[in-house]
């Protein structure tokens, strides 16, 4: 994490001292569970939530000479806590807090993910409704193709992110699990009540079997779906860099006063933004791999995935936090220019109408092959030289065997393109 592209709130979920909170508690419910079932003395369980403190320097100092950051963790509890700490830890494996830990701080995360999701699927549906009806080219490979409107674009990219909200809402859940099983996962030293008493105190579900440690699948799942919620910004992203380009200039990021280009061409205005956001994706996606490698464990436990997702738990979130806002932010001040994009329609003399006249030479009677034969001999003509596809269409002698220009004028209307808008919107915001 850098704070370039840090936010505080899901930074806080990863510092140390939110760690260590969870850990205690962790310890501490654990506790109460075990006074409850007669284990330990429930004067100890109370003298634990009454004295328990630590420092993060002090644990910092304890690790260095013991190795080991959990038991650093405790013998730092145990100095404040007293000779009720003893109780503290009975029966428990280092990946019971560790796990059940960051099974809370995935979850976390994963709720300020969902509130940036909504703030971003808003703002999309209000600039979807706003261009509804603003008619732009459709481009596959780049190419022309035929009219849309900037509206449906959009759309297109808020169904895409109301599905992975709902792909997050999943993975938040299959992540929410905890462990207190104890050493190899048999509760051979510790009551399976426990591991219900301290799940239910945080929110989580019990691991059905968790070895030593939680399945590493669930994790893969989580990070996966970061994955893909960040590929959808880069598409996003990537949409817009396209239309900014000098040549089409159908929408712009929103250029600040003051703001500056280039350092040396004081003309530049440059999509910045959604260039970072693209950058932004490769980082989240980073983690996709890794988390898949960490599924594969040796038998009941082994740490391997521990140092992968030490960094990756939070960098993958705050950098997916940090891009969000951004495209929100982004889309929310986004420049459009529909007198732009009626240019870019009429630059190829009605070119892309070509389809329905093919399809009405077919229903005139014309072979397909003859029709697209007619079309495009007429189409390439104009992509060459210029002029309008209705004129040269009209002046076909095997054209208009079949259809006469009157016929033919009609099909160059744009709101052919445009019929159904209301129910693709319909579809996608079901209003």
């Amino acid at each position: 994490m850098i704070p370039r592209y840090t936010r505080p709130e899901m930074a806080r979920i990863w510092e140390p001292e939110n760690r260590f909170r969870i850990w205690f508690e962790i310890e501490a419910h654990a506790c109460d569970a075990q006074a409850q079932l007669g284990v330990i003395p429930k004067e100890a369980a109370a003298a634990v939530w009454a004295r328990g403190k630590w420092e993060i320097d002090r644990i910092d100092e304890i690790e260095r000479e013991t190795r080991h950051d959990v038991i650093a963790f405790l013998t730092n509890l145990a100095e404040h806590v007293g000779p009720e700490a003893r109780f503290v830890h009975q029966g428990m494996t280092s990946s019971d807090v560790l796990d059940t830990c960051l099974a809370v701080q995935m979850t976390q995360a994963a709720d300020l993910l969902l509130e940036d999701l909504d703030k971003l699927l808003a703002v999309l549906k209000r600039r979807a409704y706003e261009h509804k009806d603003t008619v732009t080219i459709g481009r596959s490979h780049g190419i022309h193709a035929e009219p849309t409107t900037f509206g449906v674009k959009l759309a297109g990219h808020y169904a895409a992110f109301a599905r992975n909200r709902e792909r997050l809402v999943e993975a938040r859940k299959d992540i929410a699990t905890c462990a207190i099983s104890g050493a190899v996962g048999t509760f051979a030293n510790i009551d399976p009540r426990v591991e219900e008493y301290v799940a239910a105190k945080l929110g989580l579900a019990p691991e059905p079997v968790s070895t030593q440690v939680i399945p590493r699948d669930r994790h893969a799942f989580y990070f996966s779906v970061l994955g893909v919620i960040a590929s959808s910004i880069e598409n996003l992203a990537v949409e817009i860099r396209h239309l900014q380009r000098t040549e089409v200039r159908e929408a712009e990021e929103y250029f600040h006063p003051g703001q500056k280009g280039s350092s040396a061409m004081p003309h530049k205005r440059n999509p910045v933004l959604s260039e970072n956001l693209t950058g932004l994706a490769r980082i989240v996606r980073a983690a996709v791999v890794p988390a898949l490698e960490n599924v594969a464990l040796w038998h009941e436990r082994d740490i391997s995935h521990s140092s992968v997702e030490r960094m990756f738990g939070p960098d993958a979130t705050v950098t997916l936090d940090f891009a969000l806002a951004r495209l929100t932010g982004m889309m929310d001040k986004l420049v459009v220019y529909p007198e732009r994009m009626q240019k870019n329609l009429d630059d190829l003399g009605g070119l892309v109408f070509s389809q329905r006249v093919l399809l009405a030479l077919t229903q005139a009677g014309m072979s397909r092959e003859d029709s697209y034969k007619a079309v495009q001999r007429n189409a390439m003509q104009v992509w060459e030289k210029g002029g309008s596809f209705l004129d040269l269409l009209a002046a076909d002698a095997d054209v208009a065997k079949h259809i006469s220009r009157d016929t033919l004028a009609p099909m160059f209307d744009m709101s052919y393109h445009t019929k159904n808008v209301d129910t693709i919107f319909k579809r996608v915001f079901g209003e």
